[in-house]
Formats: structure tokens, C-alpha cells, sequence
């Protein structure tokens, strides 16, 4: 049982109907997260404005979903890990070995492996990463706007995850569990 109410579209007035309309508008559908976020308008906007900003960034889809599986299996967030094998296989296409792999932060791609490598390494040291992560990155083609979006993706992904264990949103998608530890 979610610790956060979830705010239905049908029900809600002032700035949380303007923002689950924005989201629908935006995604086709209203998620849980999205309704639960809803009890800060302005927490709505601010993860539409990233996700949405990132998504003309240089990072394509299936690299960012596969960023946001790595993201949720470090984080134990079973929420997105669900939201994110769903969107991953049936938006982005990604097979399931693909999907597996992501959750351990590593692809059968080269360059998508040098990116959750490098998201991990961040991840894991805070921010810290030592001039040998930034060199294997570039050293497989990893450029800085890459790198850039890397740390913005990651931002994003801690604000999903942590506020979806938090709130304990009830999961609407397949369920996905975390590997055990």
C-alpha cells in the first residue's frame, strides 16, 4: 500500500489536474508514479521537463531505458525495474538477454557497455569517478555530451527510484523483482 495518496485524473482539480492532463498528453496514459506524484505538481513537472529534455538528447531511447534498468536494479526499486522491463521490451525492443544484461550494467554493444559502466561507476561513487572510468569510457567512443547525459539520465533515474521506494507506488506493470543482493 502505497505511503503516498495516488491523485486519479478524474478526481483532481487546480495545478494536479493541469499536470496528470500534461502527463497523459505526454506518455498516451497516466502511470501510478505520475498520480502519485501528483501530490507535488511541481515534482510532476520537474521529472516531465528532464525526462522530456533528455529525450532529444544524444542518448537514444533504448540506451536511456536500458540506464534506467541498471539504475533500478542498483537502487532496488522494484517499481521501475517493472515500469522499465515493460517499456524496454515493448517500446524500445529490447530482447530479454539484453534486458538482463542492462540490470547488471552491461550490453552486449560495446559502447552501450562502456555507458552503464561509466553510470554505474557514478553511481556507486556518488559522483566520484577516477580518470580511469572517463578514459575506458572515451577509449570506447563515449563522447562528452554522452558522458553529460549519462550523469543527467542517472539524476533522473535516483529521482524515479527513490521516490517510488519511498512512496511505495502500487506497480501496475508485470512485477520485476530486484536481484537478491
Amino acid at each position: 500500500m502505497s505511503t503516498l495518496p495516488k491523485i486519479e485524473p478524474a478526481d483532481a482539480t487546480g495545478a494536479a489536474a493541469e499536470v496528470l492532463t500534461e502527463v497523459r498528453k505526454a506518455l498516451g496514459s497516466v502511470p501510478n508514479m505520475a498520480k502519485t506524484m501528483a501530490n507535488s505538481p511541481a515534482l510532476v513537472r520537474g521529472w516531465l521537463a528532464l525526462s522530456g529534455a533528455l529525450g532529444g538528447g544524444v542518448i537514444p531511447a533504448p540506451v536511456r531505458e536500458r540506464l534506467a534498468l541498471a539504475a533500478a536494479e542498483y537502487n532496488r526499486c522494484g517499481y521501475c525495474l517493472s515500469a522499465h522491463t515493460f517499456i524496454g521490451s515493448q517500446v524500445a525492443k529490447l530482447d530479454p538477454e539484453e534486458i538482463e544484461r542492462a540490470r547488471r550494467a552491461d550490453s552486449a554493444d560495446a559502447h552501450v557497455a562502456a555507458l552503464l559502466a561509466l553510470s554505474d561507476t557514478i553511481a556507486r561513487g556518488r559522483g566520484t569517478v577516477d580518470d580511469t572510468a572517463l578514459t575506458t569510457a572515451r577509449a570506447a567512443g563515449v563522447t562528452d555530451a554522452e558522458i553529460a547525459e549519462v550523469v543527467g539520465n542517472l539524476a533522473l533515474n535516483i529521482l524515479t527510484n527513490y521516490f517510488n521506494i519511498l512512496a511505495d507506488t502500487d506497480n501496475e506493470f508485470p512485477v520485476v523483482a530486484p536481484h537478491e543482493a
